[in-house]
């Protein structure tokens, strides 16, 4: 087998939820791109892989053979055509394909928090996280009925790493395509969350970790544009005076330390001007989004099977696809492993990515 081109460190791909896609797209994935998915092991059940590598699998053809590995140090041996798995806890009894499972919640939260752990190790190069669906996750019960999410959990398991409180350990959310990237000041949380948490201080800290994070991926300072909360970012404090208040300080305080960032502005024009469709540059690298919708639904409408979910200021590398478990297709093998691959790639990237 040719290693030229393998990773010094395996990269975990977690399962995700056994009811939803997450294994039919990582089985889809080895199967579309054997050699992009060297040096990667899936952190999941061995019988769910199994499952879902007959599933993807023509009429007539024979599904990609499970590999068993004992340690993730074991993917880097395993050649293309196979599907490396790791087993994570006791074996997970077949769950239906498209219902809320407490058991399947439990074992995706339990593969996210052994990759995290893993990673804060060393032990691989980064986690890939396929989807874990949340009602699952909060029907598993305790520790995982506590993480609205897998963002939430990472930064959990971080901070405990660090001997750190959560607090200490700020990470945000960006969504990013080969168009556009977009970080969020807030995640899961409701609207009126959303709104209350767009302080001067959450507004400066997401500026800061943008700007770091990029930078490294970059090479340079990002060009940062800052979307405001309000229509026409408050019209001079007409419809609202958060941008006066409190986002214009924190970009002062932000061009302060040395980050190249400009806004607010108005948020139904701000993506478009920040957009590099193919062969193009945009006016900006990113665009700091206000709260969850503002930023993902531009993101997602260019499409969702080249959108990744890349979480910053985590001691570890972790991306994810940009979609849920969709339960309405699962087990028909419709699913499409696109995003996932993009996830896989920038991994990759970002684990080769000085610190």
């Amino acid at each position: 087998m040719d290693t030229a081109n393998l990773p010094s460190k395996p990269m975990a791909i977690t399962m995700g939820d056994a009811a939803g896609i997450g294994p039919e797209i990582i089985a889809k994935a080895y199967r579309a791109q054997p050699h992009w998915m060297l040096g990667s092991f899936v952190a999941g059940d061995v019988e769910t892989l199994r499952r879902a590598a007959r599933v993807v699998t023509p009429d007539g053809g024979m599904p990609l053979p499970v590999a068993v590995i004992a340690d993730p140090g074991q993917a880097m041996d395993v050649p293309p055509h196979c599907i490396p798995v790791l087993q994570i806890g006791a074996p997970l009894p077949p769950v239906p394909f498209g219902q809320v499972s407490a058991s399947a919640g439990a074992m995706a939260g339990q593969c996210v928090a052994w990759a995290a752990d893993a990673a804060l190790r060393g032990e691989i190069a980064a986690l890939v996280t396929a989807p874990l669906h949340k009602e699952a996750l909060h029907a598993a019960g305790a520790p995982y009925d506590r993480f609205p999410g897998h963002t939430e959990l990472l930064q959990d398991h971080a901070a405990r790493h660090q001997g750190k409180s959560v607090k200490d350990v700020p990470v945000r959310m960006m969504l990013a395509n080969d168009e556009l990237r977009t970080v969020l000041v807030s995640i899961h949380v409701s609207l009126r969350e959303a709104i209350a948490a767009v302080t001067q201080d959450n507004v400066l800290q997401t500026l800061l970790i943008t700007h770091s994070a990029l930078a490294r991926v970059l090479g340079r300072a990002p060009r940062i544009a800052v979307a405001g909360l309000n229509p026409h970012a408050g019209e001079g404090g007409l419809f609202g005076r958060e941008e006066l208040d409190t986002i214009a300080p924190a970009i002062a305080a932000a061009r302060a330390q040395g980050c190249s960032v400009s806004g607010p502005w108005a948020p139904d024009t701000i993506f478009m001007r920040a957009r590099a469709p193919a062969g193009t540059t945009g006016e900006f690298d990113v665009v700091v989004a206000m709260y969850h919708d503002q930023g993902l639904i531009p993101v997602k409408y260019l499409g969702v099977e080249k959108g990744v979910n890349v979480t910053l200021g985590l001691p570890l590398v972790r991306t994810s696809p940009d979609h849920g478990t969709a339960f309405d297709i699962a087990g028909s093998g419709r699913a499409d492993a696109s995003s996932l691959l993009e996830a896989v790639h920038m991994a990759g990237v970002l684990s080769r990515t000085p610190s």
